[in-house]
């Protein structure tokens, strides 16, 4: 059933567009017909401010003449794994319109696309600390002859720490839950995996962010099936809900054939010249938008009465559910309970950073739901 209403942090305002501008053709002369706007696929989905919680790991390099300051001293790895937990907001603005892309090999085609704004605090520690920001844009694209490809939908990141991302790929609508697969953060050298003590949850004194997991452990918020699989956070947090449907977006900088395009870039900095200081190379996500039903129990209204908002179930410490708002047609004499739905969305992504001779995964894990209230519609009560 239902929990007390909790309050929502506002999402961090989004680069806002102009009240009323739409990206659209150029006419070459008075009375052109205005191109029709494309659809925005399973981008549809991407509409307004999502708040929720997730989980963080990185491999950091550590160089001995700039040592990070850890209880335990004697560290002389070349890396230390950091460990955030999450929360997170996440904002999307107006569609962009009817954006032309000129052809010379084929025909024009017409894009569409929705800007967002990702803002991510730490909160391991209860306190929240910046650690990511990041504008976009998603867009979708039509079926193309040259290349070859159906249709696809792109990101297109900017991170602060100087990457730029392009990341296409497909997307894909079943009935029910979404199978998500294992992911790993264990580095890659030339002659396969290497293992660090640090992917060792009860190992209090490796080069770690935090170094001591024991209170983690104990509260079940840092475990060692989160080190090994942090999309086992997802899978932990869908495993007790009913979801009906599920369209899985799936994007890579560096797309599997028939695919092509994509890419990373990074400032100098991190490209280095004798060696990577900590190149990103790769980044592939999946994206997950789910449709997700529940019971709430409607308390005693009288018609004429403000809309109640009444809380969704959360089901795990520092996850987030969302409110509903909700306007029975009839008056209620006796708690109701009604099913609803709401969307959420779930996103693993991995990002691979290069330096001292390995790949090493950078993988992030989150749940967002609806920062506004979500409308019961009157179809509940029928």
């Amino acid at each position: 059933m239902s929990s007390p209403v909790r309050t929502l942090v506002k999402a961090p305002g989004v680069i806002q567009l102009p009240d009323g501008f739409q990206i659209t053709d150029v006419p070459p002369k008075l009375g052109h017909p205005v191109t029709a706007v494309p659809s925005l696929g399973p981008l549809a989905a991407f509409v307004g401010d999502w708040t929720g919680s997730g989980f963080n790991t990185i491999f950091r390099p550590h160089k001995p003449g700039t040592p990070t300051g850890l209880p335990v001293a004697d560290i002389t790895t070349d890396n230390i794994l950091e460990l955030n937990l999450t929360s997170e907001n996440l904002s999307f603005s107006n569609s962009l319109g009817a954006v032309p892309n000129r052809g010379m090999v084929q025909g024009d085609v017409f894009l569409n696309g929705v800007p967002y704004l990702q803002a991510i605090n730490d909160v391991t520690n209860g306190s929240p600390v910046g650690i990511h920001l990041e504008p976009g844009i998603w867009i979708n694209v039509p079926v193309t002859t040259d290349p070859a490809e159906g249709p696809t939908v792109a990101r297109m990141a900017s991170i602060p720490h100087g990457t730029t991302v392009e990341a296409q790929g497909t997307f894909a609508t079943i009935s029910g839950a979404p199978k998500i697969p294992a992911v790993s953060i264990t580095p890659i050298g030339p002659s396969g995996p290497v293992v660090f003590p640090s992917q060792t949850a009860t190992n209090a004194g490796t080069p770690r962010i935090p170094q001591d997991l024991t209170s983690f452990i104990a509260a079940k918020t840092i475990t060692q099936a989160m080190l090994t699989d942090p999309n086992s956070v997802l899978r932990d947090h869908i495993s007790t809900q009913k979801i009906t449907a599920t369209t899985a977006i799936t994007i890579s900088s560096a797309p599997k054939a028939p695919l092509v395009g994509g890419g990373t870039d990074n400032i100098a900095f991190l490209q280095g010249t004798s060696a990577p200081n900590a190149q990103t190379t790769q980044m592939t996500a999946t994206f997950w938008i789910e449709t997700v039903q529940e019971t709430i129990l409607v308390p005693v209204f009288k018609l004429g009465e403000a809309p109640l908002k009444i809380a969704g179930q959360a089901k795990g410490p520092g996850q987030l559910a969302p409110v509903f708002s909700v306007t029975p047609p009839i008056a209620i004499t006796a708690p109701r309970p009604i099913t609803v739905t709401f969307t959420q969305i779930q996103y693993s992504q991995t990002v691979f950073l290069k330096f001292n001779g390995l790949s090493w995964p950078h993988v992030s894990v989150a749940t967002l739901v609806p920062s506004a209230a979500v409308t019961v519609p009157s179809t509940v009560w029928t």
